[in-house]
This record gives structure tokens, sequence and C-alpha cells, in this order.
């Protein structure tokens, strides 16, 4: 805990001797910070109107972009690691869809959908269901070949088999994809806002970048990395309860 604490010290610190314009003070970024988003009430958590407008935007868009992508990847991963024949057909596409990168798509998604929700939706699921897809499909893939067997000649149906031999299986390398793919969820979900938006972090972002606003623009970037561990901290221990099973197997604490 004392090496974050170091790292602001020394941030704050250095900038106050380089007293650069781009590159302001930590204390001055936290002061912005309060100043844009914590003046209100208590019963708020303190965030103002500012503050709910903008981020529940912002998370609204990243959190259902990232549903969809993770059911989508879930279930269509599940389905192509259990058919080797659609699965080895299909994997060139995969391939080349996992390795476009979704900023030179959003020009299409504009077209297609308009500048708005729909467009920034379509490019935070194109962005995180590959994560999701490919590990779900590896994970299917790499079920126990005799606990299917056995599965099978004590008569267990294929939901059967799906809910207690394969997703069980599946289940550390799906929650390794969706923790992936949460990250990249806030990236595309910034990504998104830079365009054409007129509300969240990222419209917040630009915003002041604009209108060089240099202290407001770095506290736009220093709460996407605090939402950044916060939402990976929340996801490490649902990941341990829900996989609580699974490590115990292994002989973890």
């Amino acid at each position: 805990m004392w090496l974050p604490v170091v790292a602001v010290y020394a941030w704050q610190k250095v900038t106050a001797a380089a007293q650069k314009p781009f590159f302001p003070e930590p204390l001055v970024i936290w002061e912005r910070m309060k100043t844009s988003w914590f003046t209100g009430p208590a019963d708020h958590l303190f965030l103002n109107e500012v503050a709910i407008e903008h981020w529940s935007a912002s998370l609204g868009r990243m959190f259902t972009g990232w549903a969809v992508a993770g059911v989508l990847g879930v279930v269509l991963g599940v389905a192509l690691g259990r058919s080797r024949l659609v699965f080895d057909f299909l994997d060139p596409l995969l391939q080349f869809g996992r390795a476009m990168p979704p900023p030179a798509l959003v020009p299409f998604f504009i077209s297609v959908f308009k500048i708005g929700t729909q467009m920034q939706l379509a490019t935070i699921i194109f962005g995180v269901i590959w994560p999701v897809l490919l590990n779900s499909i590896d994970g299917a893939r790499s079920a126990d070949r005799v606990k299917l067997d056995t599965a099978r000649v004590f008569g267990m149906s294929r939901w059967m088999r799906l809910r207690y031999v394969i997703l069980p299986a599946a289940a550390p390398k799906i929650f390794a994809g969706l923790r992936l793919s949460l990250s990249l969820s806030l990236i595309l979900m910034v990504l998104s806002e830079l365009v054409g938006s007129t509300d969240g972090i990222g419209y917040q972002l630009l915003t002041a970048q604009r209108e060089f606003d240099v202290p407001q623009m770095w506290a736009s970037i220093v709460l996407l990395g605090a939402l950044g561990v916060l939402l990976n901290a929340v996801f490490v221990l649902i990941e341990r309860r829900m996989l609580a099973w699974h490590r115990g197997s292994q002989g973890h604490a």
C-alpha cells in the first residue's frame, strides 16, 4: 500500500519543482476534481449534478456494452468450442475480426448507426467481445473427455452435461476473458465518447482539451484510472467468490 503514496508524493514534488503548465501538481488536480464533481450532498456521496449526469451516462454505456458482449461471447464461444467442424470453418474469420482495431471501425459505425448511443455501444461491443469469445472457445474445448464420457454413460442430457461438466471446466477462462474485456470496455467507452458525444467522461475530457483547461483534463484522466482500479478490484472479488470451488480444487487458499 505504500507504493501509491510514494508515487503520488514523488509526482507532487517533481511537478511542483518543474512548474510546467501541461503537468499540474496532484493537489491542483484533486482540487479541480472536488470543485467539478464533489460538491453535492452527502446522501448522493457528495456527487453533484454534473458528476451524476456524465458518470451515469458513461458507466451505463460501458456496462451495457460489456454485458451484451459477455453474453454473446460466452454463448457463441461455448457453442463453437464444442463443435470442432464449425470452429475450424469460422476460425479464419474470428482471427480476422480479432485483429481489426476497433478505432478503425468508428467511421463505419457512424455511417451505419449515426452519432449517438447505438454507435457507442457498437464500438464497445465489437472491441470487447473477442477476449470473452476466444476464451470461452478455449475453455469449452478443454473440458475433460473422461468426465464427458462418464456423464453420457450415466444418461445425462446435453443440457446437464453443459451445466455440470462443460461450463465448470470453461469458467476460469471465461472469467479471465470477462476481466480483460472489462478493462477494454472502459477504454472503448472513452474512445466512443470522443466522437460527437454530448455527455460522458470522454466528452468532458475532450471539452477540457479543446478549452486548454489542463487541470480539468488531468482530473478526467485520473478519474478514469481510478475507475479502472476500482472496477478491477470489484471484479476480482466477485471472481474469487464465484470460482472458490476451483481454487479449492487446485489447492489454493
